[in-house]
Formats: C-alpha cells, structure tokens, sequence
C-alpha cells in the first residue's frame, strides 16, 4: 500500500505536505469521483476503509493485516452503512472520519520524529488554516454567493447581461473603480472550491452548480469559460452522478 514507513516525513513541512495530498485524494472520492467512491463501497463486501494517499489520490481496501499497523488505520467498515442512510448523510459521516484520520496520521508522524510543543503547535495551525474535509463535503465553510451578475454588470465590456452572468464570468472582474476589486475579493474570500477545497483564486475561473449551489474552481470541474457559455445549466460532477444513479 503506498505512503508506508519509506515515505515517512520527518519535517513540519514535509507532514503538512503529507497531510494535504491525502486530504485532496479523500475530498476527490467524496465529490469529483463521488460515483465511483459508492461503487466500490458495496455493503456485500467485508470491512472496507477509505485511504488517502500523499500522491493525492485514494483507495478503498481492507485495512492492513499486521497489528499494530504501520499507520493508524482510517474507520473500518464505511460500506455497512451505506444502503442504511440517505447519500450525502453517509457522506458527511465518511468524511467526519477521515477528518478525524488526516489528523491522527499527521500526528503520528509528529510523535514519531519528536516535534515539541513549538513544532505541533505550528503543524495544527498549517492544518487549521484548511478547511476540513466535512466542511468541503457538506458545504458548511462554503460562503453563500447568491448572485455574481450585479459585480458582472459593472463592466459591460467583459460581461454580456444575461442570465449566466453571474454563474459563468471570472470571478474577479476588473473596474475603473478600485474599491470594486476590494470589495469583491473580501465578498468571495471564503469562498471554497467544492472539489478541492481551496479557497476563491482572484485570477481564476469559477462555475456554480446550478443544482447544489456549491462552487468550483473551472479547472478542477474540467470546464472552460467558452464552454459555460453554452450550457443553460450546470450539474457538478457529483449531482449529475446522483440522477444517473438507480
């Protein structure tokens, strides 16, 4: 299984990379690779456990054989639960679970290289400063953006007045007013990518799901802006899945 003992960071910086490239593997299973996350979480099958992996990608397997495990072991037996509560519950659940892992797995490696109070202190603030996999999941941390058309409209040369304006322009419009600028960016700061989690980028692309509400980096959704001009209406990832499902 990959991130074993060989690629044991030994830094505050090395376990906080660590750390983030698990944390954006589990977040890419529970949105962007959502369907396929449910697939291979059948109940029919023994104990499974959701792993991130430093790569920033993820895994569900049987947790290891050997006791204790090199690692600290993620939540055994995700799949049970799943045919037992509605989707985005079970969701939520995973990923309290994994939040509660992530934090285990970063600390273990703090206990293991002998950080002091300095070192742990400063590793938790790191982590503090993203936000947990359950607020990406469930869109708790999200700030509510109901409407970008109005900061769109101010710049007429940039932004046509339709519709998608406010869904589909750059998220950072230039104005002869700078106060604009200011006031947009503090407007959208919190705002968090709802595939990766990384906070609103002023020089980039976002769209909004016309469906969950949530925002995403265009990137991260695979969408350019020549391409949302021409959908009415946007579905992410993970609501198109659920209407696919049975």
């Amino acid at each position: 299984m990959e991130g074993g003992a060989q690629n044991n960071p030994r830094t505050v910086e090395e376990v906080f990379r660590d750390f983030k490239g698990r944390r954006a593997g589990m977040i890419k299973a529970l949105t962007t690779d959502v369907e396929e996350f449910y697939q291979q979480c059948d109940p029919e099958k023994e104990n499974l456990c959701l792993y991130g992996f430093p790569s920033e990608q993820w895994e569900v397997n049987l947790p290891a054989e050997e006791v204790p495990p090199e690692l600290p072991e993620p939540a055994l037996g995700i799949n049970f639960a799943r045919d037992g509560m509605q989707e985005k519950d079970w969701l939520a659940l995973v990923a309290v679970h994994s939040d509660a892992w992530l934090l285990s797995v970063a600390f273990y490696f703090g206990a293991r290289f002998g950080f002091d109070k300095t070192d742990r202190k400063r590793l938790f603030n790191m982590i503090n400063d993203l936000p947990t996999i359950y607020e990406v999941v469930t869109g708790v941390a999200k700030k509510q953006v109901k409407d970008r058309s109005t900061i769109s409209n101010h710049s007429s040369n940039k932004s046509k007045s339709n519709s998608k304006a406010g869904k589909y322009s750059k998220a950072h419009v230039k104005d002869e007013d700078d106060g604009l600028d200011e006031e947009e960016d503090e407007e959208h700061g919190d705002t968090l990518c709802g595939a990766c989690g990384e906070n609103y980028a002023s020089d980039e692309f976002w769209i909004c799901c016309d469906i969950c509400e949530r925002w995403f980096h265009g990137k991260c959704v695979k969408i350019t802006p020549a391409r949302a001009e021409h959908i009415k209406q946007y579905k992410c990832p993970s609501c198109s899945n659920k209407r696919s499902r049975p």
